[in-house]
């Protein structure tokens, strides 16, 4: 248990734990140290020196960051010693940086150009040494400009230790250091699984996620196309923080009216699918069960979890659901149900999708996701560049009246807007899975122990007919890999599965949490934001996928049932075995499943 010691910040008095370091201590106390480096989510790495502070005592200026408190110790943050220090520091990294702030993502949200500017370093003034490297634009979701990369190794930290990827590393030595892929052969050509959790943390801008918002306004523009637009259910609780509304308001209809404004010719929702995709996952889900299948099954929403999952564990591809995504689903059924129902010719229709998660870019361009005929979801905007959107369409999305969506794929119960934080489409599974076993409904349909964001959850839930049902929701692919090595030990061991069902969320908190939501993103917004899908889950009048009417509707008028030969060709897929050192594909490891 930590003791607590006596410090002294400025002069005032503390009483905090031994564990801390300063720059904890002060934070938790309202006492801001200038940093840049340095992330509360992540292991600190001492690597920029901007934190320094003056510690009576010692002759030289400590980095708060990685400096533990002890007992007595006074600190001094605020000095012209100090603010001389920072200042050179800064006018270093900005000399070997390229500034072009007006024209940078991060324009207005980049550490270093508010650091610049609470210092009063003028850019201008400064001699540049930088000479310009080619920018990495190889990966289909993520792009890295070496020219903007201040070598903070956030982006390693986070990649390393909260995703153990191991895509990012220092290279070279000295003055040489910088930040690379191995060998230097691009993102497309690493582990990287696309999840875009370096974009979140990186403080300047260096890297981001691979830009489609041109390619989106010509379609717009083209008359000859009907553009259909979906939107994730985290989207609607992000969107806002941009545009002045609080922390993990809850804005759809504002959504949709913005949307429309722009200029899609159909607004709907991917929650729509998500409560689609229960159905379908949970079928299996029960089908596994009455065959007292052994192995377990593990959704397959995320797109980095199941890049990650074809990289490290392509011996368990089989116990991965083969129903795709609610975003796959809905760009399929754009191209055949949403067609046929309208009379439009699908070679004229574009598929968008506004997605909080970077590796969404990568899942749409997967050749095998093409069972309407053509490529299902044509283009996948993040949140932050559907921000942008809107303000270059100078919509002033504070103060949008309300609209609704259009009707058809849109209709949504709070099973599916809870798919957005981790715990959720487990709880929404179990809800429908309830049903479809016993053929009645839970009388509780708020299954609280696989919420929160513990990296590990696990609940049992005693279903009639088949006793106890073990399942595990994991968020954050370190947490993933503990996961996935219980069950292959124990299937090796014992021949079965520690859990007969798990959910697994390759960022950490579940789609809030993903690697295209707007910068800023941390722990305490991924909370907030999760807690507001709850809050809009329990406002809405049904909560259970199986009641959603609109996707009784499409089995009644297309797709026949759960897991029938039509929804199995359009709506569920295979897997591949990938390279380590790579990501490429090496070899089809699952085939597509066949009708009961």
């Amino acid at each position: 248990m930590a003791k607590t010691v006596n410090i002294w910040i400025d002069d005032k008095h503390l009483e905090v734990p031994d564990t801390m370091t300063i720059i904890e201590a002060a934070d938790k106390h309202g006492i801001y140290i200038p940093r840049l480096c340095y992330h509360p989510d992540l292991p600190p790495t001492a690597n920029c020196g901007v934190c320094v502070i003056e510690l009576s005592g010692s002759p030289v200026p400590k980095r708060a960051c990685c400096t533990p408190v002890t007992e007595g110790m006074k600190i001094i943050t605020n000095s012209k010693k100090l603010r001389a220090y920072r200042k050179t520091l800064v006018e270093m990294i900005l000399s070997n940086h390229d500034v072009v702030c007006p024209t940078c993502v991060a324009n207005n949200k980049c550490e270093l150009q508010t650091l610049a500017n609470n210092l009063g370093v003028d850019p201008e003034a400064l001699p540049s040494i930088l000479v310009k490297k080619p920018v990495d634009d190889s990966s289909l979701s993520i792009v890295r400009d070496v020219n903007k990369c201040i070598a903070c190794g956030r982006c390693i930290n986070v990649c390393n230790e909260t995703q153990t990827v191991y895509a990012l590393t220092f290279a070279d030595r000295g003055i040489d250091s910088h930040i690379d892929t191995a060998f230097s052969l691009g993102m497309a050509n690493s582990p990287c699984v696309n999840c875009g959790q370096c974009t979140v943390y990186c403080p300047t801008g260096a890297l981001r996620e691979r830009g489609e918002i041109d390619e989106v306004w010509d379609a717009i523009l083209d008359p000859e196309k009907h553009v259909i637009v979906q939107e994730a259910p985290s989207v609607r609780v992000s969107l806002g923080e941009d545009f002045g509304l609080p922390l993990g308001s809850v804005t759809p209809k504002k959504m949709y009216a913005a949307l429309r404004k722009i200029g899609f010719d159909s607004v709907m929702d991917t929650n729509f699918t998500a409560d689609l995709t229960i159905l379908e996952e949970g079928t299996e889900c029960v089908t596994k069960l009455k065959a007292g299948e052994k192995r377990p099954l593990i959704t397959s929403c995320s797109p980095g979890w199941i890049k990650f999952m074809e990289t490290y564990y392509p011996d368990l591809a089989d116990c991965v659901s083969t129903a795709k995504s609610p975003m796959s689903m809905f760009g399929v059924l754009s191209k055949t149900y949403y067609a046929q129902e309208h009379g439009i010719d699908p070679a004229k229709i574009v598929s968008v999708a506004i997605m909080p998660c970077t590796a969404k870019k990568f899942e749409a361009r997967r050749p095998e996701l093409r069972d309407s005929g053509f490529q299902d979801t044509d283009y996948v905007l993040t949140t932050r560049e559907l921000i942008r959107m809107i303000k270059e369409a100078g919509i002033d999305f504070a103060n949008l009246p309300e609209e609704e969506p259009d009707e058809g794929m849109s209709y949504y119960t709070g099973a599916g807007t809870i798919f957005g934080a981790t715990g959720g489409v487990m709880e929404a599974a179990i809800r429908s899975a309830y049903f479809l076993v016993t053929g009645t409904e839970l009388e509780d349909v708020e299954i609280t122990a696989v919420r929160g964001l513990e990296g590990v959850k696990e609940a049992a839930v005693d279903v009639p007919g088949f006793g106890e049902i073990r399942v595990a929701v994991a968020h954050g692919l370190s947490n993933a890999r503990k996961v996935m090595d219980q069950v292959r030990e124990g299937l090796a061991t014992k021949g079965e599965s520690p859990w007969h069902f798990i959910e697994i969320m390759a960022c950490p908190g579940g789609c809030v949490g993903g690697g295209g939501q707007p910068y800023g993103n941390d722990i305490a917004s991924r909370a907030r934001r999760g807690l507001s899908l709850y809050e809009e889950d329990r406002s809405l009048p049904m909560r259970q996928s199986h009641k959603n009417p609109e996707v009784v509707k499409i089995y009644e008028r297309f797709l026949g049932e759960p897991n029938s030969p039509l929804a199995l060709k359009l709506l569920h897929t295979y897997y591949f075995k990938r390279s380590v050192s790579s990501g490429q594909v090496v070899e089809q490891v699952t085939q597509k499943h066949e009708a009961h």
